[in-house]
């Protein structure tokens, strides 16, 4: 039959048309990015295949529009819900609220600083005279107002200081006076106006005894603004003997536990200043101090009481004892326990607090650590020394009338200490020492070494005890946490996420992976259109008649989207001389 036909075997053989070869392997290899050929499949591919919930409804409900349109608008109104939501969490968020933690701790903790005055204030020999000719324009002062008239024996003598006295002029026209008051009150108080003479201003109070004292204590610091720094030390013009006796945890204190200070109100003021740390709580473990209440250089118009002034304070801090300090009644003894609360504040952005002066944009008066007083403390603690006399004092009291009337911005300007300490104190008091005890303590007290105590009806009135201590280890911690921190709001940000469409992290991720791809097929929708207008028209249409059933791409760029029977092509990282390339 092979013959009949004319041809033999191996001619049939060679007419056959030649098995396909295989491609190239490189072309068959893995592509670097998959591109949908429309917007319409790319769609499609997300909806069918991603893990968040709803999206699938979209698609497989395409033959009922009623469907499709209906889980449309809740897709896109979870959406704008959610949307909603973060921008409320965001808003919260970026108000930055803070939850106060109360927290107990138990562990050892140094001793607080203790500082006392014995409420006596001095007279320094080098302004004694200036002191003496206040003295005698104060009683004038009270004759004239109230007819009264101080015993001879007020005055305490003193030996004539032969040293240079500093020039000082005592403006007799700052005077105690009656003020007129609307409504009939009488009023008392003294006035004082700028340096022209202008701008009085008067202070005046209700209380005789109140004003007497202010104006006193105006003129007492203008005086001693004569001082230079390192004046006369009142301790030693107290003999030095205002502690008798000082012991911590048994131990005796020493002189370099101890800083001294003068208070123009107070007189001389110790703190103790001790390295030693609690090691238990209880009286034994605490301090305690004998200390010495006789008022020498008594100045009757400036310091109306006697006794001890007590402030327990942080370490490092200026102690304010107008403001926080308590007294303590002579011939007692009184017992102080201690239990302390820390205060944290986190700062900015959450509060409005700082560690040092550095955010305050000034210079302190006080040589301490920085808190909301000391940076108030010339006009809180009226311990500026130096008021420029009578014209400064109008200054002076002008500020300070503001300052107490919230009429200037110290408070915005002097934020709180992002970290304090307060102690709140348990006192009691008893009869020190008794009556069948007074004899031996006066005279061991009395031993030689110590200052004797002048004799008195009542000696026992010129001495006082004071013990301070820690009742208890435990102390809290009052500390400021953010509502919101980092972690907590991808929390909070994923809950809200997994509510309303019940889907992770890794979803948000194919979301994005959309807009990436939906990027990406607009770039090369748009190289392509860009390609076909650069084609001749005439090659076009050859191309057209030859080859219909062809892509209308060139060959260069057909070479780079490779449909492989699907919705998705492969974009080929090894075409070379591509137009994508090129153009795109």
């Amino acid at each position: 039959m092979a013959q009949a036909s004319g041809g033999s075997p191996e001619s049939h053989d060679a007419q056959l048309p030649p098995p396909p070869q295989p491609e190239d392997e490189e072309g068959q290899g893995e592509r670097l990015v998959e591109l949908h050929a429309s917007f319409r499949e790319l769609f499609t591919f997300f909806c069918t295949n991603a893990t968040v919930h709803g999206a699938i409804r979209l698609v497989c409900s395409s033959q009922n529009r009623l469907k499709t349109a209906s889980w449309g608008l809740l897709f896109l109104g979870a959406l704008g819900a959610l949307y909603w939501q973060f921008g409320l969490l965001f808003e919260q968020y970026w108000s930055y609220p803070v939850i106060m933690t109360v927290s107990v701790h138990s562990e050892r903790k140094l001793f607080p600083s203790v500082t006392l005055c014995d409420m006596n204030p001095h007279r320094p020999s080098s302004v004694r005279h200036h002191l003496q000719a206040l003295d005698r324009f104060a009683r004038e002062n009270i004759r004239s107002l109230y007819q009264f008239n101080f015993s001879e024996d007020g005055d305490v003598p003193f030996a004539d200081d032969q040293g240079p006295q500093p020039a000082f002029y005592l403006d007799r026209s700052v005077r105690l006076q009656r003020l007129s008051h609307p409504g009939g009150q009488s009023r008392v108080g003294f006035r004082l106006c700028n340096s022209t003479g202008g701008d009085c201003f008067y202070r005046a109070f209700s209380s005789g005894v109140t004003a007497a004292r202010e104006w006193y204590r105006f003129h007492y610091v203008s005086i001693l603004a004569l001082l230079p720094a390192a004046h006369e030390d009142s301790h030693q013009s107290h003999g030095g003997h205002f502690v008798f006796s000082c012991q911590f945890d048994g131990r005796d204190c020493q002189a370099r536990h101890f800083q001294t200070f003068h208070h123009p109100t107070y007189g001389s003021c110790y703190t103790f200043n001790g390295v030693w740390a609690a090691q238990r709580p209880g009286i034994t473990h605490g301090i305690s101090l004998v200390l010495r209440t006789e008022q020498q250089d008594h100045l009757p118009l400036l310091s109306t009481e006697a006794g001890i002034k007590v402030m327990i304070h942080e370490r490092d801090h200026t102690p304010f004892l107008e403001h926080q300090g308590f007294s303590i009644r002579p011939g007692t003894e009184t017992t102080i326990g201690i239990r302390e609360d820390e205060v944290r504040r986190l700062g900015s952005p959450y509060s409005h607090c700082t560690d040092g002066v550095e955010d305050v944009g000034g210079q302190l008066l006080y040589n301490a650590s920085y808190t909301l007083q000391v940076s108030l403390g010339p006009w809180g603690g009226r311990k500026g020394a130096s008021q420029g006399g009578p014209r400064g004092g109008h200054c002076f009291y002008r500020l300070y009338r503001d300052l107490g009337t919230h009429r200037l911005p110290c408070a915005s300007r002097c934020p709180r200490s992002c970290r304090e300490s307060s102690y709140k104190l348990s006192a009691g008091t008893s009869r020190w020492p008794s009556s069948k005890s007074a004899d031996w303590i006066l005279a061991v007290l009395g031993k030689p070494g110590a200052l004797p105590l002048t004799p008195l009806p009542c000696p026992r009135s010129n001495m006082a005890k004071v013990n301070i201590f820690y009742q208890e280890l435990n102390y809290r911690t009052v500390e400021e946490t953010p509502v919101y921190s980092v972690p907590e709001l991808l929390s909070a940000m994923g809950s809200l996420w997994s509510l309303w469409f019940g889907s992770s992290v890794l979803s948000v991720l194919e979301l994005l992976e959309l807009l990436l791809d939906a990027v990406a097929l607009t770039l090369l929708l748009g190289c392509r259109r860009l390609c076909r207008t650069r084609v001749p028209d005439g090659a076009a249409t050859v191309a057209s008649h030859a080859k219909p059933e062809a892509s209308p791409l060139p060959t260069d760029c057909r070479n780079d989207v490779n449909h492989l029977g699907g919705p998705a092509g492969l974009f080929s990282h090894a075409a070379s001389g591509s137009c994508g390339r090129n153009l795109c």
